[in-house]
């Protein structure tokens, strides 16, 4: 097997697999001409200007016969996404003549790109950093308008200056720091040095802080709210999920244990994506298969961020019931009184008793009542200071951001205890080095191959 470069030119197909109106074989590197002009009838690509669209016809040079009718977009180096020369095929939509143009670039000597590598390309050449990057791929995951706009708030290089302008401000206190220490003008120049370091420790902390804050609801905008649908059988959950929905995916039935899996859907709630997850009816079963369903939606209410609870008003409280408000009361949780339609049967005094300060709210999913003050009221529980994702602000979403800036905010902790402790000047520094370094990481100034490795095999291929 022949080793891969990252000097390589490379192909792959840079649209969704399947039947469409167009392809797109996207071709990055030195030799990018060499690979396509020799399969193209039309214009010599090599003598058009770039950022070009040209129409021809891509031909098999064994056969000299006619693959597919195409316009081939030229864009020079370093004008392009990767900062090298990209040729973009543009193809009818078909897995037929996608694979074979695909393999005849690839018989030209091209490799088949991994995944993620030409975003990978585009941060090792210097276009992006590693925070762009990354947003890259949580713009194409987006599933709601607000998560959308955070990730082009990242891609657009906010978090980046941020994070550059602190690493900025450490660099200068550094440099300040080695300055006193080896060139000493003053008999008091340790404790101007300690000062110093103090001061800046403190005020690059509280910036960190600040952009922690935004942490929790910036990765629930980027990964989801995961939200348990959970109650005891037929009050009404597989009829909220498709409430929530807006479509018919749960099979909604009178008959009790319907629902015998646990179900997923994302839904968009005032721009917070939600996974939903609608579960078996917890109840006592001697069915087998009923069981193991129970138990999911068991485990499911453990890993929720959020709860919504269901109960059937029109009956009153049973165990179950009881028993579920007992074991949802640690969890952040809303509670649905469903089939208010129906007389209200459900002693409230009780239910008040057993559900402290939890929201409730009244409901029918027969009539299609009560599902728009849920959704207000699951924003309101998550952002009740509402979400600022304009692309003027920087709201942290990345797990891996996150981590990092904790270990930065930790190793300024240590040069303020190090220097409360009346430590050497030249140990506490090596502390603020350490924070330096942590924010580095986060950007890519500082990084290590199998980190790169591992982010950018979660792309897909032709990205």
């Amino acid at each position: 097997m022949t080793a891969t470069s990252e000097f390589d030119t490379i192909a792959a197909v840079a649209t969704p697999p399947g039947e469409g109106g167009i392809s797109i074989i996207r071709v990055s590197g030195d030799h990018a001409f060499d690979m396509v002009e020799p399969l193209f009838k039309g214009k010599r690509l090599a003598s058009v200007k770039s950022h070009t669209i040209n129409y021809g016809h891509i031909v098999d040079p064994e056969t000299d016969s006619e693959v597919d009718e195409v316009m081939v977009s030229v864009m020079r180096a370093p004008k392009t996404y990767t900062r090298e020369d990209v040729l973009e095929i543009n193809c009818h939509g078909g897995l037929m003549a996608t694979n074979q143009i695909l393999q005849l670039v690839i018989s030209q000597g091209a490799r088949l790109a991994e995944p993620g590598e030409f975003t990978k390309r585009a941060f090792l050449n210097g276009r992006i950093d590693l925070s762009q990057a990354e947003a890259v791929m949580d713009l194409i995951r987006a599933k709601t308008d607000r998560s959308m706009k955070v990730a082009l708030n990242q891609l657009d290089g906010n978090l980046s200056r941020l994070i550059k302008h602190l690493r900025q401000d450490i660099l200068e206190v550094l440099a300040q720091v080695e300055v006193n220490i080896d060139y000493p003008e003053y008999d008091d120049v340790e404790t101007m040095t300690t000062k110093l370091l103090l001061e800046k420790a403190q005020e690059v902390k509280a910036s960190i802080q600040q952009l922690l804050k935004t942490a929790k609801q910036g990765k629930v905008l980027r990964d989801g709210l995961a939200t348990a649908i959970v109650g005891r059988p037929n009050v009404g959950k597989s009829s909220l999920l498709n409430e929530l929905l807006h479509e018919d995916k749960a099979i909604v039935t009178d008959v009790a244990g319907t629902t015998r899996d646990v179900i997923e859907e994302y839904v968009n709630v005032g721009g917070v994506p939600l996974k939903l997850v609608d579960t078996a009816g917890i109840h006592h079963t001697d069915d087998k298969v009923e069981k193991i369903g129970v138990e999911r939606s068991k485990q499911a209410i453990s890993a929720a961020d959020l709860v919504v609870l269901v109960l059937n008003a029109s009956e009153p409280l049973t165990p179950e019931d009881r028993q579920l408000l007992t074991d949802t009361a640690a969890e952040k949780r809303i509670i649905i009184l469903n089939k208010t339609d129906l007389p209200v049967k459900i002693d409230l005094a009780e239910l008040r008793d057993l559900a402290g300060d939890t929201k409730m709210i009244k409901t029918s999913m027969l009539q299609s009542q009560g599902v728009d003050q849920l959704e207000g009221e699951i924003s309101h529980l998550f952002f009740d200071e509402g979400i600022e994702s304009g692309r003027g602000n920087v709201m942290v979403t990345n797990a891996r951001h996150i981590g990092l800036l904790n270990q930065a905010s930790q190793a300024l902790d240590d040069v303020m205890n190090g220097i409360a402790a009346g430590m050497p000047v030249d140990l506490v520094q090596i502390d603020m080095t350490r924070c330096w370094n942590k924010l580095g990481e986060i950007t890519g100034d500082s990084y290590q191959d199998e980190l790169l490795d591992q982010l950018f095999s979660q792309f897909c291929v032709g990205k």
